[in-house]
């Protein structure tokens, strides 16, 4: 029995996404909840899981092409015997691409592909050894017409890279001067094409202005030293410094709400709620999950959302609803070793505040000079909304906080 393999129900703020991997291909064998392709959307990367066992029948759509909500893109033969390799039809959809199996030295899609559309004077020669190449690589030989094996890898355990087989083609890894200085044109991902609109709608939309302060996070750093350990053992999760900064910046918010708030035509929208949008670093860009109620979570519940988001998003499995809403953003360059930053603001939210490196500086204190635990922070804002008063009040507010986090857990 034919089964069909549907792309997922969009929310309303997506409107479509794109193909972006294909993990099976036409004959392979697939298990129930196995996943068989990766969609991008402009916000996150789903994958769509098989809803049976059986072979794949019929790929409906190649990588790059655009999807609908709810729209067919592969058929899957329930309970059906795995084709053998050398009597696969074709992997996706394309016309008059051979069969897999058919060019033994180039078993894949894309050898297959350019094999076809090269010119016989052209068509590079045979390749063996391509197979354990990682994709961009593979396709670079194949292109190229290099032999993997006749080039030293520079990767993780000797691997061969892309860059490698690049360098090689031009004469660089044989020491050749004045060789062939490489450039590769690739199109953006949604999910960097999605962060260039936000950041110019950031630039366009608002009238943002930065303030910035420093803060001694010398008693951030005790209090972490001597119950780190017991919270860990606690909790099953290390005290980071991202949970004082949200829980300093969640009851800031509280004081002042034009902070929290947000802009919607002529009219500011209160939040009475800190819904904190955490920036996360991932090989496709940067995403902000958002931790709900900040104003009611403990330390440890912090935490261990952040540890949770941080999985996810190494994983790729970050969720629409994870991504959604926030009120209010903190980003943290200091992992990066910013020493100090102009964070862009979120729209439709109004501020963000800017973590950075902390620096041992000298300082006064009683009168006297002592090195310090430092970090500057930035918060950004709509000053459409907020007043410098209120924003450089709400920057001073989180570093008294923090600089006292025996107040701070009292709520003072």
């Amino acid at each position: 029995m034919a089964t069909e393999i549907k792309v997922p129900v969009l929310p309303e703020s997506v409107s479509d996404a794109t193909i972006a991997t294909w993990h099976k291909k036409v004959g392979d064998a697939v298990a129930r909840d196995e996943n068989i392709v990766d969609l991008e959307t402009d916000k996150v990367v789903l994958e769509v899981p098989s809803t049976v066992e059986g072979v794949i029948k019929e790929l409906k759509f190649e990588e790059g092409a655009t999807v609908n909500s709810q729209q067919v893109i592969a058929i899957i033969e329930e309970g059906a015997a795995a084709a053998k390799a050398d009597a696969a039809p074709a992997a996706g959809a394309a016309k008059g691409e051979p069969a897999a199996g058919a060019q033994e030295v180039m078993p894949k899609a894309e050898a297959a592909k350019l094999e076809a559309k090269a010119p016989a004077s052209t068509r590079p020669a045979p390749v063996g050894g391509t197979d354990a190449l990682p994709p961009g690589a593979r396709f670079t030989a194949v292109k190229d017409g290099i032999d993997p094996s006749q080039v030293e890898g520079t990767g993780r355990r000797g691997a061969v890279t892309k860059e490698d087989l690049v360098n090689y083609a031009s004469g660089k890894s044989a020491g050749v001067s004045g060789g062939a200085r490489p450039e590769e044109r690739v199109p953006m991902t949604r999910i960097r094409k999605r962060i260039a609109e936000r950041l110019m709608q950031s630039k366009n939309s608002t009238a943002m202005l930065t303030s910035f302060n420093e803060v001694n996070l010398g008693k951030v750093m005790a209090m972490r030293k001597e119950l780190g350990e017991a919270f860990q053992k606690q909790y099953g999760v290390k005290l980071g410094f991202m949970s004082f900064f949200a829980k300093a910046a969640a009851n800031a918010l509280q004081k002042y709400p034009v902070v929290n708030a947000s802009v919607d035509g002529d009219d500011i929208i209160y939040h009475g709620y800190s819904d904190i949008s955490i920036a996360v670093s991932t090989e496709k860009g940067l995403v902000t999950p958002v931790l709900r109620n900040v104003e009611r979570m403990g330390f440890a519940d912090i935490e261990l959302q952040i540890g949770d988001y941080a999985k996810k998003a190494r994983d790729g499995k970050l969720s629409l609803d994870d991504l959604q809403g926030g009120t209010f953003t903190i980003t943290n360059g200091g992992t990066f070793g910013s020493l100090m930053s102009t964070p862009i603001v979120n729209p439709p939210q109004s501020a963000i505040l800017g973590m950075h490196t902390i620096k041992e500086r000298p300082i006064v204190e009683n009168g006297a000079v002592v090195a310090a635990p430092m970090m500057y922070i930035a918060l950004s804002y709509d000053h459409r909304i907020i007043d410098g008063k209120d924003a450089v009040l709400f920057l001073v507010d989180i570093k008294d906080q923090l600089e006292n986090p025996h107040r701070m857990l009292l709520g003072m």
